[in-house]
């Protein structure tokens, strides 16, 4: 990649203005990975690329949620930052060479963890004032509230992602001559990256998955593995779990909503199967 221009700059600020809004507003779900890498990446030039590592940080984020007041690792910094060094280091955009980008980008969404956590607390002083206004039914006086805390967040997250596209860009020149001398440190950084993609989808199962969904998960294993290791179907191995795995859904939902629907209507069976 070489030198960052101003309109590259604008835009890198622009999505991580956006992006920081929409972490709590909007859609909130423009902020995730696999939406503002591929963003940034073609910003950068390099589309292909975003697409790879927004694919690969969006396992690492999946399992992250904030509880309460604690808030995660940042997903919007951390995939900026990701994309930044993964173009930087001219990486191939493939699953496995992204891995040292996702290791490099762990402080900047440590950081940006920081920035909302200051943007909270600055802002909770704000929030007899808010009181007060909704008693005194001042819709106008709690939209401005709003309005100045979301620009606020918005206007940190796109300075600290311009700075971030600038340093990381000047950095990834140094950890390329660094990684010539010393392969052993980037290679550390690359098993550290791919190793947080798996963490991440653990910390969801163990959110998520209950007892009865084990058989799900390891017959998803195997159709994974029997269709990528066969030539004719490896390419299109996930489109057709997803295929296989939406058809099981969409049973189990219609088979639960006539259970719950007869149950309703007081229908007891009978010895006749109604045929």
């Amino acid at each position: 990649m070489g030198d960052i221009t101003i309109i590259q700059a604008l835009l890198v600020f622009v999505v991580a203005f956006i992006m920081g809004i929409d972490q709590f507003s909007f859609l909130e779900s423009l902020y995730q990975p696999i939406v503002t890498c591929p963003i940034i990446g073609a910003i950068l030039g390099n589309l292909e690329l975003g697409i790879v590592v927004g694919g690969a940080y969006q396992l690492v984020q999946i399992g992250s949620m904030p509880i309460g007041g604690a808030q995660p690792p940042n997903a919007i910094m951390g995939g900026i930052m990701a994309t930044v060094f993964a173009v930087s280091l001219n990486m191939e955009a493939s699953a496995d060479g992204v891995g040292a980008a996702l290791g490099l980008a762990v402080p900047f969404a440590v950081f940006g963890q920081y920035v909302v956590t200051l943007t909270f607390t600055l802002f909770s002083g704000m929030m007899t004032k808010a009181d007060k206004y909704a008693e005194e039914a001042n819709v106008k006086g709690i939209r401005n509230i709003n309005l100045l805390e979301m620009g606020f967040l918005g206007v940190l997250f796109g300075v600290i992602a311009v700075a971030g596209l600038y340093g990381g860009t000047a950095l990834g020149d140094t950890l390329r001559e660094f990684s010539k001398s010393f392969s052993w440190v980037m290679a550390g950084l690359d098993a550290a990256g791919g190793a947080m993609k798996f963490v991440g989808f653990a910390i969801l199962m163990k959110v998520m998955m209950s007892g009865e969904m084990w058989g799900f998960l390891l017959a998803g294993f195997a159709m994974s593995l029997l269709c990528s290791a066969n030539s004719t179907t490896s390419g299109a191995t996930l489109i057709l779990c997803a295929f296989v795995g939406a058809a099981i859904a969409i049973y189990d939902f219609t088979t639960q909503t006539k259970i719950r629907q007869n149950a309703g209507s007081g229908f007891a069976g009978g010895d006749e199967d109604g045929i």
